[in-house]
């Protein structure tokens, strides 16, 4: 073991460390190193004799679980570290659920439903209820469902909740209590568990066999939990059930990051640990070791406006640095436009890889923009919270034939392959199975084994049996062959690679490809050396645990590739990198229409704002525009109320970047969104204007010449008349003819839209024909007669 490895801390954080007996919360402000203290804990706890089988520290992603165990093993040496209970609420649950789900009547091989297995199953029980899924919608019983889990309401007690049965009735879905019901039952009969089942019946597991509670109390005398911040009121009970006998329990967490409500989380989790623990010790770590000077006082004052919150004050010895950038632009494409540009600029000013920049945005429906213009620049770029490797239909197919091998009562599993590949088993087949399967209160798998009883007949009770033999064949392998001899079988005998392999379309070569990297990772599980303490190691449930417990930050972040990343300020929180473009803050989307109606919910969306401040080390670019489409419509925007908080002298108003498009001039309050130019300014307009309390009034990166706003005329066939001069759109009317610098001469047909946004259908003879243009970008010219 390393012995100086406490030199290694700073003052606070050795403190953290040190303190071993009783409660302690340590409030870790951004890029403070609480990663660097968690991990230092563990190993100061096992170099003081701890055991560590009973440590458990839980986490929120697989990726940060795994971070954690590698730092104890390179400060212990040896293999004590895997001895260790740590992962994901989820994970470890489900580990611990797979010994004692006899005790719930689940097998200990039961299936793990994800979200989208969860709402097929909801689906089928909605249409045998013969309710309208367009009313009923899966989507959204299972969102109901879920919060209910999580908050630890069963499905009686749903039922007999006057405040929650009034509001299912206000939403006009008086079933959904007995969906609930139906629901929980299916899955229960399927040998089933969704991942809010893993909180749910934890819990019950915990609550109601007093023997299973002592055995975990006396197991984990030593409980740290990551992201406390982020606990919903499931895993607030379950951690205060085990660690009611020692109460040695650490939390670590900032509620100024804690953005997750509608997820169930509960900022009241964090603020209230000192209530619910007596003598707890609080340590703040407020150095900063990520951003720069000028970065974390915009992230300070930001969040001073939040009434709720542990007091702190972030600081570091990291240089001022730049002052953060603050963009507008005239449409959301000119937005776009402006970022890949300026990615482009500094790549070549500042010498950054791709994979140095992140767009971070309030809502996955505003990354159109920046792709479109990072692929007119050839940047590579990744959006990150798309469809995840193991949600693509060939994977799901794959691994509904492992699921089933491990559990033939997954219904959701067999309804998914019995016919695939075809085999002679049709839609009408699997209704009449699913049918006395219902009536007979059995499963599935129970019907296909009594085929012949339940009165199949020819071929299709030969098909039916086929299929039974076969995945018999399977389940031999079990306990004798590991998950990757046991995956290549299933590959072959179900003749799903060769399918594949026959389809020479481009789909079909994706589609055979993506099966042979999902064998790759079966084997690089069974080939990766064996952990002390694992259950069933390299077996085929626990590799298939493995994948269905992925977390979104788990999936699909290859961080050695280079490429800029896209994605939600959701999904970026705990990542930092050295240049961040902050989009779209405009009010109504940052903060967000849905998230403005009481105190809680606009400090959440400032919490979202200091995240996303917080994840740039060097430079950090702010932009909005003044419109943009939402929902078909154009939408005139106010700038975020969130940027007239930030300190004036941090702010540079003037940035234009690599000759990307920007606005010059300040934001003034008495000139509204336009600011001295009023509601008529040009965006193009480069006039130069002091901002009170800027260093200089010289943009940063010294601006190259802009644009004219009729870019592309020189390039069309027509030549703008002499004295082109664009008339006002109001006085505008259809029929009148018109002349545009690239279309050339046209005729207006028709009018629409708001006054103040008009939109004008013009056809153009020699000008492509008839086009629909919106008139205040538009410049048109009226041609007198």
């Amino acid at each position: 073991m390393k012995a100086n490895y406490l030199d290694e801390l700073n003052e606070r954080q050795r403190e953290a460390v040190v303190h071993i007996k009783g409660p302690l919360m340590i409030v870790a402000g951004a890029g403070s190193g609480k990663t660097k203290v968690l991990t230092t804990r563990i190993a100061h706890l096992l170099h003081n004799g701890v055991d560590a089988f009973n440590i458990l520290s839980l986490t929120f992603t697989n990726k940060a679980a795994k971070e954690m165990k590698e730092r104890v093993e390179r400060i212990l040496g040896g293999t004590e570290a895997r001895n260790l209970y740590i992962g994901t609420f989820h994970s470890v649950f489900a580990r611990l659920l797979r010994a004692e789900a006899h005790r719930l009547g689940y097998p200990n091989d039961f299936t793990i439903y994800d979200s989208d297995d969860a709402k097929s199953v909801l689906k089928t029980i909605i249409n045998e209820q013969n309710l309208d899924d367009k009313h009923y919608k899966p989507n959204m019983v299972y969102n109901r469902i879920s919060s209910a889990k999580n908050s630890l309401v069963g499905p009686e007690e749903y039922q007999h909740d006057y405040a929650i049965q009034q509001e299912d009735m206000r939403a006009n879905r008086p079933m959904t209590g007995k969906l609930y019901e139906m629901y929980a039952k299916r899955c229960f009969k399927n040998g089933a568990m969704d991942f809010d089942d893993l909180l749910f019946k934890m819990y019950q597991l915990l609550k109601n066999f007093p023997e299973v509670l002592h055995k975990y109390q006396h197991k984990f005398k030593y409980i740290m939990i990551d992201e406390y911040q982020d606990t919903n009121p499931a895993q607030y009970e379950i951690i205060k059930l085990l660690g009611a006998a020692h109460e040695n329990i650490c939390v670590v967490g900032d509620d100024a990051q804690s953005i997750y409500s509608f997820r169930g989380a509960t900022i009241q989790n964090i603020l209230q640990f000192e209530k619910d623990y007596n003598d707890t010790k609080v340590v703040k770590l407020e150095q900063n070791y990520r951003s720069t000077k000028s970065i974390l006082q915009v992230a300070n004052d930001v969040i001073a406006n939040n009434k709720g919150q542990i007091e702190k004050n972030l600081w570091t010895d990291n240089p001022t640095g730049e002052r953060i950038k603050l963009v507008r632009t005239m449409t959301d494409n000119e937005e776009g436009k402006f970022v890949a540009e300026t990615i482009a600029e500094q790549k070549l000013r500042n010498h950054y890889a791709n994979r140095d920049f992140a767009i971070l945005y309030r809502t996955n429906a505003q990354s159109r923009a920046f792709e479109e213009n990072l692929r007119r620049k050839a940047i590579p770029y990744r959006i990150y919270g798309g469809m995840s490797f193991y949600q693509r239909k060939e994977i799901k197919d794959f691994v509904a034939y492992l699921r089933i091998v491990m559990n033939p009562s997954d219904e959701e599993s067999l309804k998914r392959i019995i016919n695939y590949p075809i085999r002679g088993i049709g839609k009408t087949t699997v209704e009449k199975v699913m049918i006395f399967a219902n009536e007979h209160n059995i499963t599935f798998w129970n019907v296909l084994e009594r085929a012949q009883e339940f009165g199949f007949k020819g071929g299709t009770l030969e098909a039916i049996e086929n299929f039974v033999i076969m995945i018999r064949s399977f389940q031999a392998m079990l306990g004798k062959q590991n998950a990757y001899d046991i995956a290549v079988q299933v590959g072959k005998s179900t003749n799903i690679v060769k399918e594949l392999f026959n389809d020479k379309t481009t789909e079909g070569l994706a589609r055979y490809e993506n099966i042979q990297e999902l064998l790759n990772s079966v084997k690089e599980f069974t080939e990766t050396p064996t952990e002390d303490g694992e259950l069933l190691e390299k077996s085929l449930g626990t590799y298939l645990q493995q994948i269905t417990l992925l977390t979104d930050a788990d999936k699909g972040n290859d961080e050695d590739s280079d490429v800029v990343k896209l994605m939600t300020i959701h999904a970026a929180k705990g990542l930092e990198f050295p240049v961040v473009f902050s989009v779209g803050l405009e009010e109504n989307l940052f903060p967000s229409s849905l998230s403005i109606n009481s105190r809680e919910e606009l400090e959440e969306e400032r919490r979202l704002f200091y995240v996303v401040i917080t994840r740039a080390k060097a430079r950090l670019f702010l932009t909005y525009a003044n419109s943009r489409y939402r929902f078909g419509q154009l939408v005139n925007n106010e700038s975020s109320r969130f940027l007239e908080e930030m300190p004036e002298q941090y702010i540079d108003r003037s940035y234009a970047g690599g000759g990307a498009v920007g606005n010059r001039s300040p934001i003034n309050s008495g000139g509204g969104l336009w600011g001295n130019n009023g509601g008529g300014g040009n965006m193009f307009d480069r006039m130069q204007k002091k901002t009170p309390g800027s260093q200089s009034s010289q943009p940063v990166a010294g601006p190259r010449p802009a644009p004219k706003p009729v870019s592309n005329a020189a390039a069309s066939n027509h030549v703008p008349s002499a004295g082109f001069t664009p008339d006002d759109p109001a006085t505008m009317e259809a029929g009148m003819d018109v002349e545009h610098q690239k279309f050339g001469f046209g005729t207006i047909l028709n009018m629409e839209g708001a006054p103040n946004n008009r939109i004008a259908t013009v056809v153009f003879p020699k000008g492509g024909g008839e086009k629909k243009i919106m008139l205040n970008y538009a410049r048109l010219m009226i041609v007198k007669k």
